[in-house]
């Protein structure tokens, strides 16, 4: 009977080794995939000789664009990359990331040159990233312009004192509290926020007639917030021409005295495939999948402080 509960320890002592080694297997491979994958991303991105490379700007710019301008910062040490292609469909967002990405593509464009294709909508922010570039393209029936800047603060002091509420506030200073949800805004609160508006909007015209080679006093002329058709943006010099993303390529490519069919490769935050996600979930567990998923690639964009976005 020892003997038999000795081979048995003895058993279980082995399974537990190998259900180790084969999880120890089965990580190793993972990793090795991983770097296979990172690898020939890498390679593709550096590999084939000259190239251009396009980036897409879509949606609200939130307060956190440092994986785009990471990206374009990367294009701009490659030797490889000789332009850019910046595809713009943004109604804009956070004066913060307008402000990072506009200065990325100033960079970027001070050493190799790059050219605006603009969507359906490239205002506000959207125009302010837009305007380093050495051409503009829009099309006819683009929204861009909206020159400006837009800080909104709720107050609902007043539902507040409808059902019996009251809420008492201390603070250090007069204008600390300001603004604030539940307390109407004061006359020197209003004067405070209506100064940084107006830093922030100047800074914004600066941009512009900096990019646009254009008088301040003509920018601040045409940047009362309004939007503009693409046509519009073109007879006031927002804008150098009506066209499409092709006509930004031909335009570029010939700039840059390289053949019209020059291969373009977009710049992208690179993802695990689909067949990679599988195999981590069937392996490590769907829900282990899941949270590495969300907390690797999820990314909500904010819009903290300032916006300078089209509001339709």
């Amino acid at each position: 009977m020892q003997i038999e509960s000795d081979l048995l320890l003895e058993r279980q002592k082995i399974r537990r080794k190998l259900v180790l080694w084969r999880c120890m297997a089965i990580i190793i491979f993972v990793v090795s995939v991983a770097s296979i994958v990172v690898s020939a991303s890498l390679s593709k991105m550096g590999s084939g000789g000259d190239h251009l490379v396009k980036l897409k700007i879509e949606g609200i710019i939130g307060s956190d664009v440092s994986k785009q301008v990471k990206l374009i910062d990367d294009a701009l040490a490659d030797k490889s990359i000789k332009g850019l292609i910046l595809c713009v469909n943004s109604p804009g967002g956070a004066v913060t990331g307008g402000e990072q990405l506009h200065d990325a593509v100033m960079r970027f464009a001070k050493e190799k040159p790059v050219v605006v294709s603009m969507g359906g909508v490239a205002a506000s922010a959207g125009y302010m990233i837009s305007v380093p570039a050495n051409r503009i393209f829009a099309l006819n029936s683009t929204l861009t312009g909206s020159i400006g800047v837009i800080m909104q603060a709720p107050d609902i002091s007043g539902l507040l004192g409808k059902v019996g509420i009251t809420v008492d506030q201390l603070v250090s200073g007069p204008l600390k509290g300001q603004p604030s949800m539940v307390k109407p805004l004061s006359p020197q609160g209003r004067e405070m926020l209506q100064g940084l508006i107006e830093n922030f909007y100047d800074q914004f015209v600066g941009m512009v007639a900096q990019g646009r080679h254009m008088d301040v006093a003509k920018v601040k002329e045409l940047g009362d917030g309004r939007p503009y058709s693409g046509q519009q943006a073109v007879n006031n010099g927002l804008v150098d021409q009506i066209g499409t993303e092709q006509d930004a390529k031909k335009w570029l490519a010939q700039y840059l005295k390289l053949s019209s069919d020059i291969k373009v490769i977009e710049l992208k935050n690179k993802k695990p495939s689909k067949w990679f996600s599988r195999f981590m979930g069937e392996t490590l567990g769907d829900t282990m999948n899941g949270v590495m998923q969300q907390a690797l690639y999820n990314s909500h964009e904010n819009l903290d402080g300032a916006i300078a976005i089209w509001k339709p």
